[in-house]
């Protein structure tokens, strides 16, 4: 097993609840409309899957989706909606575990390769995409810029919402490449909060290239978000996609 981090039975249950924005169509129609439009007329395989918030509308495209996932819980609620023989799931780590067959898409979404804490962790993550993907297949990950400009000299920390039912803030570890992403979440009307954190190391684009290159796989694309608008120095995330050669 890789360093990653489990999600628990109470985390998974509440996971779809908390993230309605990211389940919207203005987030999902284009992330959609992108990776069915590389997948093609071959199937796709979703590293750390989770509850099928990705691959259940992308398989209601006409995508066949395999996915791996390493928590048991978030594969449990992803099953709740989608038999095993429509959307097969091998629970495991993303960086070693193999499925059968290959594919001309491999994806990961929403920031899911920091939560592999090592370099060496996240380059047989890219290995392993490699050795799953058909000639000609693509590699696609969708990651934050880490936002280091917005620490001042002596600084940690860095708000990312600041609402009035959450509080989301991230400190670094500039040495480790690592942040701990922390949330306290208001529950109820009683003024209780609750307290989550969750480690995970971040990478620069430039560092994700070198490691597709180890994999053996071209860079292809690198744009600022699923509708294509160009990645420039104040982007706040990439999707980036590499290619396996023919």
């Amino acid at each position: 097993m890789t360093s990653s981090e489990l999600w628990t039975h109470a985390t998974a249950d509440r996971y779809d609840a908390e993230e309605t924005e990211m389940s919207s169509a203005p987030v999902l129609e284009p992330t959609l409309a992108f990776l069915a439009e590389l997948a093609g007329d071959g199937p796709a395989l979703e590293f750390a899957i989770g509850t099928g918030r990705v691959g259940i509308p992308l398989r209601g495209r006409g995508v066949p989706v395999v996915g791996i996932e390493l928590s048991e819980h978030m594969a449990a609620v992803l099953r709740r909606k989608i038999d095993e023989d429509a959307l097969p799931v091998a629970i495991g780590d993303m960086a070693t575990t193999t499925v059968p067959g290959e594919f001309t898409l491999v994806y990961l979404v929403y920031n899911t390769i920091t939560n592999l804490l090592t370099q060496d962790e996240q380059v047989e993550c890219f290995l392993n995409a490699a050795r799953h993907l058909a000639p000609g297949g693509r590699f696609v990950i969708e990651l934050g810029v880490p936002p280091l400009r917005f620490l001042p000299p002596g600084q940690v920390a860095v708000p990312f919402d600041v609402s009035e039912r959450h509080l989301g803030f991230d400190t670094f570890d500039l040495v480790e490449q690592v942040l701990v992403s922390h949330h306290l979440t208001r529950d109820g009307d009683d003024g209780r909060y609750r307290r989550d954190a969750s480690r995970h190391r971040y990478a620069w684009p430039a560092e994700l290239d070198l490691m597709a290159r180890i994999a053996g796989l071209e860079p292809e694309r690198r744009v600022a978000d699923w509708d294509g608008a160009p990645f420039t120095q104040d982007s706040t995330k990439h999707i980036s996609v590499w290619r396996k050669p023919v």
